[in-house]
């Protein structure tokens, strides 16, 4: 599908916004993999394939294996995720349907067994970028395919 619109060059100031946020949770001291886990669940969940392109891409670049982000959309199914990923996932599966569910206190507790609290609010922070990016691709039909990982640039 042919882009509808650059995002970036229409509105700089809010892709700067969405950056910062970015780059607060990047920094946040959640672990990359755990974040790439959840990012990449967010975008099957919403359908962005922008995303799962780039995600996938920074995942395996940073030693994901194939074999759980294959099996990603199947995660309680196997024993390939830590119990902290399971938390994690669960919670962004939550937090990307809202609508028509309610956030259980059965799931905030396990939430809040594996994170501490300044984790499960920087972790929402995370849910919510994902699905503002996937939010920006998606209508704006973001080619999937074009990106290239950080480590890629460098070599």
């Amino acid at each position: 599908m042919k882009e509808r619109l650059d995002y970036k060059k229409a509105s700089p100031g809010a892709y700067q916004v969405m950056l910062g946020l970015e780059q607060f949770v990047r920094k946040s001291g959640l672990e990359h993999s755990l974040l790439e886990l959840v990012k990449m669940r967010v975008s099957q969940i919403n359908g962005c394939a922008y995303c799962l392109d780039m995600h996938s891409k920074d995942a395996r670049a940073a030693g994901e294996t194939e074999q759980r982000l294959y099996l990603l959309p199947a995660w309680r199914e196997t024993t390939f995720y830590t119990e902290r990923e399971r938390a994690a996932l669960a919670w962004a599966e939550a937090l990307t349907q809202l609508a028509g569910h309610e956030v259980s206190d059965e799931l905030y507790e396990q939430v809040r067994h594996q994170f501490g609290e300044k984790e499960i609010v920087d972790l929402s922070l995370a849910i919510i970028g994902i699905n503002g990016w996937n939010r920006l691709a998606i209508p704006f039909r973001s080619e999937a395919g074009v990106y290239q990982p950080a480590t890629a640039h460098a070599k």
